[in-house]
């Protein structure tokens, strides 16, 4: 589990995350939504680290971690798994070889044991035997799918996901967010999704933070979503034509 208490920051004289506090809960897909430059993503890199708080608390799992010494934060940076926007993937290395990477980082596996655990989680993914293709070879589905078997290849904890339907088709897009949620439920984890798909949240939106100018605007899960009153988060909703017919069925159920 992973709390936000209070937690605010500014850039210059831009208050960019103002006064947020919200439950990322274990074992579920907690997912951060709102428009572009609404400050979810900044809410992401304060819970890792990527920039500092000005105010307020980010606990893993009780542990105030902008408090803490570099070795306690090293070992809770251990426990987090990223699947960055883009992929990120190593273009000149294979995709054991990118599955593997954090193994190198983190653990003293033997290189069997690495082989396995990479095996393992290129399965989980439907990527098995894909071993020596690299990225330039792989499609734009593959490539998350690579990127989120090297996010769990450490067994992690905590499961950042920022983005990860950005540039797919609604097919593909399904597919991801089938296995981050089957992942999440499988292994325990707190996963937290940044997105501002709203075919996601319906999907696998089993608790919502919408962010709005940076304040916490609403919360509830992917069936509350759809019978909100709240006049912002309506209009983010509409945005998608989509939406608003399954809005119109189910309001007045």
């Amino acid at each position: 589990m992973i709390e936000i208490k209070n937690i605010s920051k500014t850039f210059g004289d831009r208050l960019v995350v103002d006064d947020v506090s919200f439950t990322f809960e274990q074992g579920k897909t907690n997912l951060i939504i709102g428009e572009s430059g609404s400050g979810k993503t900044t809410i992401m890199k304060l819970m890792v680290g990527l920039h500092e708080i000005d105010k307020g608390q980010v606990l893993y799992d009780g542990q105030n971690f902008p408090t803490l010494g570099i070795k306690e934060k090293q070992e809770i940076r251990k426990k987090i798994g990223m699947l960055f926007q883009g992929g990120a993937l190593f273009d000149s290395q294979t995709l054991e070889e990118n599955v593997r990477f954090p193994l190198d980082m983190f653990t003293d596996m033997t290189k069997e044991e690495k082989l396995d655990r990479v095996n393992f989680c290129l399965d989980k993914v439907q990527l098995t035997n894909r071993n020596n293709l690299y990225p330039g070879e792989l499609s734009g589905g593959m490539k998350k799918r690579a990127a989120l078997a090297r996010a769990i290849a450490n067994s992690p904890r905590y499961l950042f996901c920022d983005e990860p339907n950005s540039g797919l088709d609604p097919k593909t897009s399904i597919v991801i967010d089938n296995l981050i949620q089957s992942l999440t439920h499988e292994f325990d984890i707190t996963t937290i999704v940044i997105t501002h798909d709203m075919n996601s949240v319906i999907e696998i939106g089993q608790k919502i933070l919408y962010i709005y100018k940076g304040k916490p605007w609403w919360t509830g899960t992917n069936k509350e979503i759809l019978k909100t009153t709240n006049a912002e988060l309506l209009d983010f909703v509409f945005a998608s034509g989509f939406m608003k017919e399954i809005y119109s069925a189910v309001k007045d159920r």
